[in-house]
């Protein structure tokens, strides 16, 4: 006789992924994710050419246009990079009060991750693994990993 294992019941389900490479999924999501990442940009007092960075290098004619007009479809991997941001943001207003929260990424930090650079330049430097490891350090902090 086989008994099968089974997980317990729980009132708690597990989110269902949003498929990134469904071109609908990206027209609904990109307008808020902009919108989103420009109010971020203001909060953390980012520079405009460190904003087009965190986007991926995007062109200055290309961010403004964005800026003024956030209706278009991004790519998987502006989606992606605005979604960790978002996610970091969030998380350091978990974390510390709203002052603390938008001024830490310009803060020079001694957590062996930074090497004592201010996460914003972390974040430049690296890329998308960058963020992806700052939202993954955020998140373990406040116990959501």
């Amino acid at each position: 006789m086989s008994l099968a294992y089974a997980y317990p019941k729980s009132r708690f389900e597990t989110a269902v992924l949003v498929d990134l490479n469904d071109r609908e999924q990206r027209e609904r999501l990109s307008s808020s994710a902009l919108k989103g990442f420009f109010q971020l940009a203001i909060a953390w007092q980012i520079k405009d050419e460190d904003a087009r960075e965190l986007l991926g290098g995007l062109s200055s004619s290309a961010f403004y246009d964005w800026k003024k007009n956030p209706a278009r479809v991004l790519e998987v991997d502006r989606i992606t990079r605005i979604a960790y941001l978002l996610g970091i943001y969030k998380a350091l207003h978990i974390l510390y009060g709203d002052q603390l929260a938008d001024e830490w990424v310009h803060l020079a930090n001694s957590n062996p991750v930074f090497n004592g650079r201010a996460p914003l330049a972390f974040m430049l430097g690296g890329g998308l693994l960058a963020m992806q490891t700052v939202r993954r350090l955020l998140d373990a902090r406040r116990g959501g990993l």
